[in-house]
């Protein structure tokens, strides 16, 4: 297929890109450089410097490259940020991403595959989350991608655009060529990883007082690897609707670092510090759906594992990327 990936320089979208060219499809990447990284483009990929936000432009380029597929991973994605800028959030993830969306149809287009959130749920009734649970989220970040997920069902019944959409927990990983490198780290892997690779001192611990086995919240990881092959499943056109991604299994903070200590050979200083607001105590997903229906199978299912491929690429890529 001629596959059209917005956010295909950034760190899940990299490695989606990678997926896809190894598969055998044409892949063409929409990315702006604000989060990303030009060195992060897969060389066989084309590669588009843009905004959607120029709705002339990415009309203009999808017109041009008439893509059987978009897949798209561009967006804001800082919930604290989303806290004090909604309007960076509403902006890129609803309004902008409708210009993609429109030049999408135009393009004659039959297929849309979303990057969502676990965030579109908020504090969850129950755990493992499956995807039957009330949407209530509690920071714009979530709510900009519940309400495009809203805009797509509507694309869907008026023109015909065909769509399925990811609901992630945690990514993370790397494969062999490309990892995780952000601007600005929030992610936790990463920032552990950095104490062991000596570009910090210690790690901070947000809360040691939750009702979990050692106090500290539980996070469901999955790999970038099996995120990319999942969309490479949605890409049939016999698949549509909403999916959860995880493993299924919920790790701590606390097991995290000990794996990350493990993993790396290196003593991992941690500082306790308050809870963090809004931060519940587990999230855990229930991926069923998306085994049963897409056949979708992770590849990496433990903790360790995924970090191992992060170290690798820490170890290989002390400074990142170079752009």
């Amino acid at each position: 297929m001629n596959v059209f990936v917005t956010g295909g320089a950034g760190y899940i979208g990299s490695v989606c890109v990678e997926e896809l060219l190894d598969a055998g499809h044409a892949v063409t990447v929409f990315d702006n450089l604000s989060e990303g990284h030009r060195s992060a483009v897969d060389r066989r990929a084309a590669f588009v410097h843009g905004d959607f936000a120029d709705r002339a432009f990415i009309h203009e380029t999808l017109a041009r490259i008439r893509p059987d597929a978009v897949i798209h991973f561009a967006a804001s994605a800082l919930v604290g940020e989303s806290m004090t800028d909604p309007s960076k959030y509403f902006r890129n993830n609803v309004a902008s991403a409708t210009n993609l969306l429109d030049a999408a149809v135009a393009a004659g287009t039959r297929k849309f595959v979303f990057s969502s959130t676990c965030a579109t749920y908020g504090p969850p009734e129950r755990v493992p989350m499956d995807e039957s649970l009330p949407q209530r989220p509690i920071n714009p970040y979530g709510e900009s991608k519940l309400m495009f997920e809203k805009v797509l069902r509507w694309y869907r019944e008026i023109h015909g655009l065909d769509f399925v959409a990811f609901r992630y927990f945690n990514a993370a990983g790397a494969s062999r060529q490309f990892g995780e490198h952000h601007r600005i780290e929030t992610h936790l892997i990463p920032n552990v990883l950095a104490v062991a690779m000596g570009r910090k001192t210690h790690c901070d611990v947000f809360g040691t007082d939750y009702p979990t086995p050692d106090g500290t919240c539980i996070r469901d990881y999955i790999h970038i690897a099996d995120l990319a092959q999942a969309h490479i499943l949605a890409l049939d056109p016999s698949k549509s609707g909403f999916f959860n991604l995880g493993n299924g299994e919920g790790f701590s903070v606390r097991q995290v670092i000990e794996v990350c200590e493990k993993v790396s050979g290196k003593s991992i200083p941690t500082i306790a510090k308050p809870r963090r607001a809004g931060d519940p105590p587990r999230l855990v997903a229930a991926a069923g759906k998306a085994l049963d229906e897409l056949g979708w199978k992770p590849r990496f299912a433990r903790l360790e594992d995924i970090v191992s491929t992060a170290w690798n690429w820490h170890v290989l890529h002390p400074d990142g990327y170079p752009d």
